[in-house]
């Protein structure tokens, strides 16, 4: 008898089959189906006996597509745990509310999205009143990332149960008057109701995953229990096209996230028009989360769909649904019966015989608003389904309709994401369709009147009952945390010191100091080390055994290297979080740290470390996430400068970091030059951040991998430091009537103008006094802040040019940063002004010959001052012709 499995070769050749008759007869098995019954019935019996396989705990691959139909059926849904007539009328307010609150704005062309709230209505009612925990019950509550387009929704919610007013739903996009709503969810705009910044699409399931896994840490370092708190993300289909929103799914599962579920609206329609026009995104997704390893729950039909399952004996219906692509299914909803008899149950015998069977009105019912997403019953069960599921995470793919209840103009239109208003007419249908007790004098005006049951109605009653027995209103943010204690001095002392003879560069000093400051008896336990898989590369490997790398593991191997000092340790309650390659991941995880005083009312002391190049520049947008979250924590870009790191060259050298940082108003961006500025700096970010008055800002510091002799403190200097500049060694004159220019150098660049102003006094008389720049930002920002004040008839005066008001000379600033940086500063100088700095490509090539390519080392620093001094008459224009043939210019 021929093997018919060896057709077809595959992984499974490879091995031995000990019983060869056995698997033959199981393979004609299957092919005597095949003809018999068909290939349909073939394939139908396979799924099953897989399915059958995995609840049997058989080790096999997991089915990654199921059929187009509810993974709960009807029969199997708990009851229902409330009144669901009442339910009903509570969300039919919430979706008048909401068009009317768009609608209204548009009046002042500040726009509003109105139908995705429509199709989401009951996804999020469901969880309102049934599963979503607020903040004033046991623990943390449920952290909810709300679709940023729904939040007309969520504002509706709040104005029932009276958290919002009628005038600020009027102020709907209004926000410089002070009583306005933020267009999307900002914590930094209304801080009172929103945790998480979600309108940037992709960055909320990212940052869900992540701050699951911090709930996790938490726990699991025993900071705070957080065993009732689970995170809720709602994303819609089209967002998922973007790749951050996919970026975490392995390890969500990898690490048994069960306390996570994602609810994503599939109402088939991205901003433009179809998500997957010839495809089926809900398979998709479903492939992609079962592939993953997430436990999928797809709510796809209501209830009027069991009808025509009943009657589905051959599996017509079932192919025919499998088949049908997105676009298509947008278009049933749009076109009259006679066209879906025709379309959908004309395209083979079987399905055109079931359509008999069925009334005009049942199969409107059915194509037209009888989705999964649509019936509280339904998404009831989802829900449920979701946080009793243990050891994974859990997606729920919910179909709905875009612009459900909001009539024919808008219901699946591909415009419908850009319509911002219904007519009267179309809100008086809207009424009649949700039965609310609306008169049409409330028109008269030719305003779409807001809608009320009553403070003390039974709709009203019933909503805060519920949100009463699930621990408060949500969402809401509130701010616990008390003031963390100043760290001892001993370890900023130590670096206050220098290091005498031995050299040092600022990333091993910053190091070196949060090692200490993790000692600390009050607050040490409180710092979370954040890295992306190159703690070594920044000298951290010294962590690993002390503090651990967090693992809900712990550690299941022996480690290779357990014979040394410094070996690779993992630990359930490890303080270190080595992500891997990935900067986005590492971003999410120092938001999710930076933002505990306010979800879980606990402080944390995130610093994330990375390379500087790929900081701002990758993960700008999520600095952004960050600010608007009212984050605080240390961000470190390490290796940086564009000349510091030898040999990498133009993807690896950082110029312009500090330029898109000084973009962001909640950035406080330093670029010391040596490892007591470095403590300086964190001590005081310590202070502003965690102490009595606490600041809702975080800090950037670039540090430098380029070893120098680390100088101790000079005498006074704190609080030139902090504010960003002060003079470090002045020049000593070589004459009376000697030449004289101030030289600022910032970084790694102080170096290179210490180093000219030796030259300029040895070779050709100037003398120079030499600064130490330590924030072009911070100067920046004290001088806008003196410019506002004068507008106010207010005298400021900016404090750089306090501090270098009388200085002799014109200024010449370096930097190994591109020209603008410290060019931010310049109409404050009161002196001549010029700059240096790394502009262009970085490229490959030693220290030396970078700084020599880019004009800023100490020779071409030495021409540059000069020149200024040329252009003053203060030496003859030949010097620098001279200069320049010396150096070699």
């Amino acid at each position: 008898m021929t093997d018919p499995v060896a057709k077809h070769p595959s992984e499974l050749d490879q091995l031995p089959d000990r019983d060869p008759e056995e698997t033959a007869e199981w393979a004609a098995s299957l092919d005597a189906v095949t003809k018999a019954a068909g290939p349909h019935r073939a394939a139908y019996l396979m799924r099953r006996s897989l399915q059958h396989a995995e609840g049997a705990g058989i080790a096999l691959p997991k089915l990654l597509e199921t059929d187009y139909v509810n993974t709960i059926p009807t029969s199997a849904e708990p009851a229902f745990d409330g009144d669901l007539e009442m339910e009903s009328r509570i969300t039919a307010w919430n979706r008048w509310n909401a068009a009317a609150m768009v609608t209204r704005g548009a009046r002042f062309g500040v726009g509003g999205h109105i139908a995705t709230f429509a199709s989401a209505a009951w996804l999020y009612e469901t969880g309102f009143n049934h599963f979503f925990r607020g903040k004033e019950g046991d623990g943390s509550g449920d952290q909810l990332y709300i679709q940023g387009h729904a939040s007309p929704g969520i504002y509706a919610r709040a104005f029932l149960d009276g958290r919002i007013s009628e005038q600020q739903l009027d102020n709907f996009r209004q926000e410089s008057g002070g009583e306005g709503l933020p267009s999307y969810p900002h914590p930094r705009r209304l801080p009172w109701l929103w945790e998480f910044p979600t309108v940037s699409m992709g960055l909320g399931p990212l940052s869900a995953i992540y701050q699951a896994r911090f709930n996790r840490y938490l726990a699991n370092r025993n900071i705070k229990d957080t065993s009732n708190s689970h995170v809720w993300a709602f994303l819609g289909d089209g967002e998922m096209d973007e790749p951050e929103s996919t970026a975490a799914l392995a390890l969500a599962a990898r690490e048994q996230l069960d306390n996570l579920t994602f609810v994503i609206n599939c109402n088939l329609q991205r901003l433009d028009g179809p998500v997957r026009a010839n495809f089926r995104v809900v398979q998709e997704l479903e492939g992609a989360f079962r592939g993953a390893g997430w436990n999928v729950i797809k709510t796809l039909w209501g209830n009027a769909w069991d009808e025509l399952f009943q009657l589905d004996t051959t599996g017509a219906l079932i192919r025919r649904l499998r088949e049908v692509p997105d676009a298509q299914f947008q278009t049933y909803a749009t076109r009259d019966v006679a066209y879906i008899r025709e379309h959908f149950f004309g395209t083979e015998p079987a399905l055109a015989e079931l359509a008999k069977l069925l009334s005009d009105a049942k199969i409107a019912e059915c194509f037209y608003s009888s989705r999964g997403g649509h019936e509280a019953r339904k998404v009831y069960a989802a829900y449920r389904a979701a946080v009793e599921h243990k050891g994974a995470p859990t997606v729920i793919l919910a179909q709905t309709v875009k612009g459900y209840t909001l009539g024919k103009g808008f219901e699946s239109k591909n415009a419908n994401h850009q319509m911002k208003k219904l007519s009267i007419d179309e809100f008086k249908s809207m009424r009649e369709l949700l039965g609310l007790p609306i008169p049409d004098s409330a028109f008269e005006d030719g305003l779409v009147p807001y809608g009320h049951p009553g403070a003390d109605s039974p709709e009203v009653r019933y909503l805060q009952e519920r949100r009463a027995a699930l621990g408060g209103p949500a969402p809401a943010r509130r701010v616990h945390a008390a003031a963390l204690p100043q760290p001892e001095e001993r370890a900023f002392k130590a670096l206050y010191k220098g290091s005498g003879k031995q050299e040092m560069a600022t990333t091993m000093a910053f190091v070196r100091l949060v090692k200490d400051l993790m000692r600390d008896k009050e607050t040490g336990r409180r710092w979370v080390p954040i890295v992306p898989d190159e703690a070594r590369t920044f000298g951290m490997e010294s962590l690993f055994p002390s503090a651990g790398i967090y693992s809900p593991l712990g550690q299941t191997y022996d480690p290779v290297d357990r014979d040394q000092l410094m070996y690779y340790k993992e630990a359930k309650d490890g303080q270190i979080l080595n992500e891997g390659i990935t900067e986005a991941g590492a971003m999410a995880d120092f938001i999710a740290a930076a933002t505990s005083y306010a979800t879980h009312g606990e402080t944390m002391i995130p610093f994330y470390i990375f390379y500087s190049m790929f900081g701002w520049q990758r993960t700008g947008d999520q600095m952004w996430q960050l600010a608007d979250q009212l984050g605080k924590g240390f961000i470190v870009g390490a290796t940086a400068g564009r000349t510091t790191l030898t040999g990498e060259g133009l993807q690896h050298a950082d110029g312009h970091s500090h330029l898109i940082a000084s973009t962001n108003p909640a950035s406080l961006n330093y670029d010391p030059a040596f490892a007591y500025e470095v403590a300086v700096i964190v001590k005081d970010g310590l202070r502003r951040m965690y102490g009595p008055e606490a600041e809702n800002v975080f800090y950037y510091l670039t540090v430098y991998n380029e070893p120098k002799q680390q100088p101790a403190m000079p005498e006074g200097v704190e609080e030139g430091i902090v504010k960003g500049l002060y003079r470090f060694k002045e020049g000593t004159p070589t004459a009376a009537d000697a030449p004289r220019v101030q030289l600022l150098g910032s970084g790694t660049a102080i170096h290179w103008v210490l180093k000219a102003q030796e030259l300029l006094a040895a070779d050709w008389g100037v003398t120079a006094d030499v600064w130490s720049a330590t924030s072009w930002g911070e100067l920046r920002r004290d001088a806008l802040e003196a410019d506002e004040a004068l507008l106010r008839g207010e005298q400021q005066v900016p404090y750089v040019t306090q501090v270098l008001s009388g200085a002799p000379g014109p200024v010449l600033a370096v930097s190994d940063w591109m020209r603008a940086v410290p060019d931010s500063i310049s109409q404050w100088v009161e002196q001549d002004w010029s700059s240096l700095g790394t502009d262009g490509f970085g490229l490959s090539d030693t220290r030396d010959a970078a700084r020599r390519h880019f004009g800023v080392d100490a020779q071409s620093i030495v021409v540059a001052a000069l020149a200024q001094l040329a252009r003053r008459g203060e030496v003859p224009a030949s010097t620098i012709k001279e200069a320049r043939e010396r150096y070699g210019l």
